[in-house]
């Protein structure tokens, strides 16, 4: 961009300027902090950035353009200018039937994705009649029991027409099992069908906890998937590596790109150990990422992404193919973040966030509703989070130029800068033997809670500022209408449950886990077995528990 000495005048220029009118503006009148950061941890911010921030820029290098490595701009050529994000809210209400009303009412409303929430008994691979689901039933997304719930959630909605994330990942093999089955059903194509499912099970033993089996034979389930969906279904994504929860876990920005594509580099690898060919997978994995409150940190954050993937790809892995190069995202707005005090002001964090995520260059977009971080939102408060993101697309000219604050001095040198710690990131992983064993001697765990620990330090004295919060409160709180799930529903879904028993065949579903059982003890990939499962209405809880038989369950620390 500019030659050295021109750099050096720059420099000089920039060194005047501080001297004759910053410092002494700083001296009479002050600023508003010691330390400017990111965030905590984060990347310390200058007062101004100039080409001299940027010494060893090479556009090509670095930049280069939209659809081309090393895809810092974007993964495709025309970005938002030939086809907006999927704009994918996050809905799951208690029962299937409830679901199944949202989804259509978001349709209806505009939404070009469905995004599926489990509740928790689901996620840990239980039916809702299980002792330990008890009270947990519908309470934090949609109760799945068996085929005859997935069958419900898409009454009507025809699975070649919609794109479809589904957020499970230990039981990720059943509930896409039943997506399938569904599909079936309806006679679409497996070919057709398109959407994610997170299977991302290693970020389970670092932030989430919602794990089944040990990390081994868990990496045997996830390449499995892999290989089933290349053959069977190439235009679903077969994983959405999770920095998501790393981020909600307490995270700095580098630590949530490191430690999300060392979980990537971990399923690769894994993948490739078991015999699979890397372009032929490569392309349909995903990441998720958080998108939190400073702008430019999270801009800089996926930018970094993007162009660590291609390089890690293609340095470690050898690929051939560009899509396995192409580091393709969802993003949700930053569920951490959000307040029970003065709800209101969750609109305008979600706004901004959503903003990031957009101007970074997201596939897909999820925004909070205003109330959840009191119950799972309303359908009021889920329509303004999803007009906000039509606002974004159609109003505010986010999406009408490609990478807009790319060559922004200050942009750049922070993209540089998340990669640099990222990469010294990855290179201790690599130094723990990788990120199962770093995530085994719970190195990774240890990293994130130091952060955690420190961030609400900060804002217990005061010198983070969450408004609302712990500043600009109010006395009085505005009565706000909730979403809850009653015990009459929890009771309903299990009398649902006992009579899909009392009408399939028990011997077929016997028959069926018993075959399951075997696969598992051998090295036949899982997914037809599951697939032929589910067909017969074995539930949720039987077949994890078919494999719960062969593989245990993952005990941390023994």
């Amino acid at each position: 961009m500019f030659e050295q000495d021109e750099l050096d005048k720059i420099r000089s220029a920039k060194e005047e300027w501080e001297s004759e009118s910053y410092d002494p503006t700083v001296e009479r009148f002050g600023e508003r902090k010691d330390t400017f950061t990111t965030d905590t941890e984060g990347q310390e911010v200058d007062s101004l950035y100039t080409p001299a921030d940027l010494d060893d820029f090479d556009y090509e290098e670095d930049l280069g353009f939209p659809g081309d490595e090393p895809y810092t701009r974007g993964v495709y050529p025309t970005m938002y200018r030939g086809r907006l994000w999927t704009m994918r809210q996050y809905a799951g209400m208690g029962t299937a039937a409830e679901t199944n009303e949202r989804f259509n009412y978001l349709i209806d409303e505009g939404q070009t994705g469905l995004s599926t929430a489990f509740d928790l008994p689901t996620q840990m691979g239980r039916d809702s009649d299980d002792p330990m689901s008890a009270g947990e039933v519908g309470k934090t997304g949609v109760a799945i029991d068996s085929l005859a719930d997935m069958e419900t959630v898409f009454d009507g909605i025809p699975l070649d027409e919609v794109s479809t994330s589904m957020t499970i990942n230990a039981p990720a093999s059943v509930l896409l099992a039943m997506y399938i089955a569904v599909g079936d059903q309806q006679g679409v194509d497996r070919e057709e069908l398109r959407g994610t499912i997170q299977n991302d099970v290693l970020k389970e033993y670092i932030a989430r906890n919602t794990y089944i089996y040990p990390p081994e034979p868990s990496m045997r389930i996830i390449t499995d998937i892999f290989e089933f969906c290349a053959d069977e279904t190439p235009n679903f994504n077969t994983i959405s590596i999770s920095g998501y929860h790393i981020r909600e876990a307490g995270s700095t920005a580098a630590q949530e790109i490191a430690f999300t594509l060392a979980d990537g580099i971990e399923y690769v690898e894994a993948a490739i150990e078991a015999g699979q060919d890397v372009d032929e997978f490569a392309p349909q994995l995903s990441f998720f990422f958080a998108a939190y409150n400073n702008i430019f940190e999270e801009v800089a954050k996926f930018r970094a992404a993007r162009r660590m993937w291609a390089k890690i790809m293609e340095d470690r892995f050898g690929t051939d193919n560009p899509k396995s190069k192409q580091l393709k995202f969802h993003t949700q707005t930053a569920g951490s973040t959000l307040t029970a005090q003065q709800i209101e002001n969750n609109v305008v964090r979600v706004a901004y966030q959503a903003l990031a995520a957009v101007l970074g260059g997201t596939q897909s977009l999820h925004t909070n509703g205003k109330d959840e971080a009191l119950s799972i939102p309303t359908e009021q408060s889920v329509r303004t989070a999803l007009r906000t993101q039509q606002i974004l697309a159609h109003e505010s000219g986010a999406a009408d130029t490609i990478d807009p604050l790319g060559g922004s001095y200050y942009i750049e040198n922070l993209t540089d800068e998340l990669e640099e710690e990222a990469f010294e990131l990855l290179d201790e992983i690599d130094d723990h033997g990788g990120m199962r064993q770093a995530i085994e001697d719970q190195w990774v765990q240890r990293q994130i809670q130091d952060v955690a620990f420190e961030r609400q330090r900060e804002q217990e004295a005061g010198e983070r500022i969450i408004v609302g919060v712990n500043e600009f409160e109010v006395d009085d709180e505005e009565e706000v209408d909730i979403e809850e799930v009653s015990e009459e529903e929890e009771r309903k879904q299990k009398e649902n449950l006992k009579q899909v028993k009392a009408e399939r065949d028990d011997e077929a579903v016997e028959a069926k886990l018993d075959a399951l059982r075997e696969a598992a003890r051998g090295d036949e990939n899982l997914m037809p077995y599951i697939i032929d499962a589910v067909k017969v209405y074995a539930t949720t809880g039987e077949v994890c528990d078919a494999m719960r038989d062969v593989y245990g369950e993952y005990q941390p620390g023994i």
